[in-house]
């Protein structure tokens, strides 16, 4: 009898370790080590939404996470239409991080309750190809139309709420991988957007992932540092704001400089920092609230 009751509690003992490491493994990929996100007392919370829709490009339907701020059904009844800033998330990663690790809806709701930016709508874009590490480089290559992916996004959230649907009420971010996937979507397509954040990202494309087997020409038309002084024409045209940073810590800061420069020759309107930290949502938590103050000061107001 001892020895069964032993044999039930050792099995018993063995469950809960496994499904508390489970759980505390669960929360840390959600978090990121960090508590879940709670907004401060009197704050009133924007609404979050998963949706899907078909997109041209990929044959297949995908879907996005949207931010609706706190007033968004009143204001949308009255006529109101509202700016939107998209997010790409890095790799591996998804768009729930930027709310659950990144602390956005937090910051969002509590800037907008102080009225330190105006309300805005926020998409994130699921960009994952269903491979563990999703390595996309949001680009368009024979793994799949993932620049394209963002144009469909665009076009299916203009066709469903209410935006201010032009590239001057157009803003994209990313971290990481998405940080250059912003950049480059960015400036490839300078009437869809208006203003773009690169959060530790790059901006020079290597033999490596998706673009491995890539010749010189594919790696420079996929490379900002490369393409940008070609640019000037366009940006003559279409004023083009953006901000770049990056941790003292990252190694791939060591980019930000040049290309910092050589964007501002080509005619864009560039802010960089180099705040302390390194390449993780440590650093691009502390940071968030003064990205989104940034794109409320460029986008247009309506």
């Amino acid at each position: 009898m001892r020895r069964g009751l032993s044999a039930v509690l050792a099995v018993a003992w063995i469950t809960l370790g496994t499904f508390g490491t489970w759980s505390y493994a669960h929360d840390y990929l959600r978090y990121r080590g960090f508590p879940p996100p709670i907004n401060p007392p009197g704050i009133a919370a924007g609404r979050t939404e998963r949706v899907s829709f078909f997109s041209p490009s990929l044959r297949q339907r995908r879907s996005y996470d949207i931010y609706l701020p706190p007033g968004y059904a009143p204001g949308a009844e009255r006529g109101q239409r509202f700016r939107v800033l998209y997010m790409l998330h890095g790799a591996p990663g998804a768009p729930s991080l930027f709310m659950n690790a990144g602390h956005l809806g937090v910051d969002l709701d509590t800037l907008v309750a102080r009225r330190s930016i105006r309300p805005v709508i926020v998409v994130t874009p699921d960009g994952r190809d269903g491979t563990l590490k999703s390595d996309t480089e949001w680009a368009n290559t024979a793994h799949g139309a993932y620049e394209n992916l963002v144009l469909d996004t665009v076009r299916a959230v203009d066709a469903r709420w209410p935006t201010v649907a032009n590239r001057t009420a157009r803003a994209i971010a990313g971290n990481s991988e998405g940080a250059y996937g912003a950049i480059n979507v960015a400036l490839r397509n300078l009437d869809t957007f208006s203003v773009a954040e690169s959060w530790s990202g790059y901006f020079t494309q290597t033999h490596d992932g998706v673009y491995k087997k890539a010749s010189p020409a594919v790696l420079r038309a996929a490379s900002p540092a490369a393409y940008v002084g070609g640019l000037r024409a366009q940006l003559a045209r279409r004023p083009f704001h953006a901000f770049l940073y990056g941790g003292r810590k990252d190694p791939g800061t060591r980019q930000l400089p040049g290309f910092a420069a050589a964007l501002r020759t080509a005619g864009a309107d560039v802010t960089t920092e180099t705040p302390p930290g390194r390449h993780d949502w440590g650093l691009w938590r502390k940071q968030t609230p003064a990205m989104l103050r940034y794109v409320d000061a460029e986008l247009v107001a309506r």
